[in-house]
């Protein structure tokens, strides 16, 4: 083959370099470069649990001291023996409605109606002499008129009548003594209510003092409660009162202070409270234990359970989710419900905001955060 050279020249020669080293760099980046997506990719969201998110209400909340104590039935009489003696037809039992002046139970008592029966043979007996002495005063006032007796006589008759009448005014009164005594061995319900407990059984032998019946009016109830001796300057008679008995979790009573004892127990510097709890309904009854609060303040506001909020030295906060996000709010703290652990929010936060609460109040601020529901995962927004 034959060979045919062309002449290049110098400026040629360095063009023909440029347009080399151009394509060899153009053909070996387009060969090592790797592909790149046009924007990075948006960070992933990281998944919450439902319990993790609390909503911001409007409702109302109270707080103040809280107490604990017994209920006792505002009226209360435990009916005693008056007389010694043996008991015998007794008429009620425990949890019987009474009626004032119904018959409990009577007692056996032989030596008050032997002296009963004393006393009015004694009536009978002074009253004779006092119906004798009048006689013998009217003879001897007679003769002394004709004559026929001195005037001492007279007064000596009158003397008489009057021994006979203070001797039959005394018989008379030990009459009514044994009388009253006597009418005592039949017991009587002292008020209204409801037989709560029964000490005597027919047979039993008592001496006076002995307690045979108690009875309580469950219309209205007291609730005898302690405070501590720091929380006094909310207490105040007329104090609204919310309380919950032991073994009923769910519903609550109110009442409001009656009294309030005028020292401190001397061992634990609590002070007792008396709150009157009407009980139309009977649902309460005495001798329950009940822990409860007293109302110092109350109000509508936005409220939060107290696990959403964050305490520092710098004040407090909430994580908000907005758009997806986690934002770190600085609130105004308000009431601070310390028995049902709620939170009233004065500023910082509107109604039907959410909240993070628990673990996820860890996550930081800007983080974008997805809410799971049954294993998928649906944005906050």
């Amino acid at each position: 083959m034959t060979r045919i050279s062309i002449p290049m020249t110098a400026g040629a020669a360095r063009v023909f370099v440029t347009l080399s080293l151009a394509g060899l760099l153009l053909a070996t980046g387009c060969r090592d470069a790797p592909d790149r997506p046009a924007t990075d990719p948006a960070p992933a969201a990281t998944a919450i649990e439902p319990d993790d998110v609390v909503t911001v209400t409007r409702e109302p909340i109270s707080t103040g001291p809280a107490v604990s104590g017994e209920l006792r039935a505002s009226r209360e009489a435990t009916v005693r023996a008056e007389v010694a003696g043996s008991v015998y037809d007794v008429t009620v039992e425990e949890g019987q409605p009474v009626q004032r002046g119904q018959v409990l139970c009577r007692i056996d008592a032989p030596a008050l109606r032997d002296s009963v029966a004393s006393a009015e043979v004694g009536v009978r007996s002074t009253s004779q002499g006092v119906t004798a002495a009048e006689r013998e005063e009217q003879r001897t006032a007679a003769l002394v008129a004709e004559g026929l007796l001195p005037r001492r006589d007279l007064d000596t008759a009158h003397q008489s009548v009057e021994e006979a009448r203070a001797r039959l005014a005394d018989a008379q009164a030990r009459q009514a003594t044994s009388s009253d005594q006597s009418a005592k061995r039949t017991v009587r319900a002292p008020l209204s209510g409801v037989v709560s407990k029964r000490a005597a059984n027919a047979g039993d032998v008592v001496a006076p003092g002995a307690p045979l019946v108690t009875i309580i009016d469950p219309s209205s109830m007291q609730f005898e409660a302690s405070v501590p001796s720091d929380s006094l300057s909310a207490v105040r008679r007329g104090a609204p009162v919310e309380f919950r008995t032991s073994g009923d979790s769910g519903q609550r009573f109110a009442g409001r202070i009656d009294r309030i004892a005028p020292a401190a127990d001397p061992v634990t510097r609590q002070v007792r409270i008396y709150v009157s709890v009407p009980n139309t309904s009977r649902q309460l009854v005495a001798g329950l234990f009940a822990e409860g609060r007293i109302d110092a303040a109350s109000r509508h506001g936005l409220v939060v359970p107290s696990t959403a909020v964050e305490m520092n030295d710098r004040g407090a906060w909430v994580s908000r989710l907005r758009s997806g996000r986690v934002e770190r709010v600085p609130v105004a703290v308000g009431l601070r419900d310390e028995r049902d652990a709620r939170v009233e929010i004065r500023l910082g936060v509107e109604e039907g905001d959410s909240i993070l609460t628990g673990p996820a109040q860890t996550i930081p601020s800007g983080t974008p955060v997805a809410l799971r529901r049954d294993s998928r995962t649906a944005a906050l927004r």
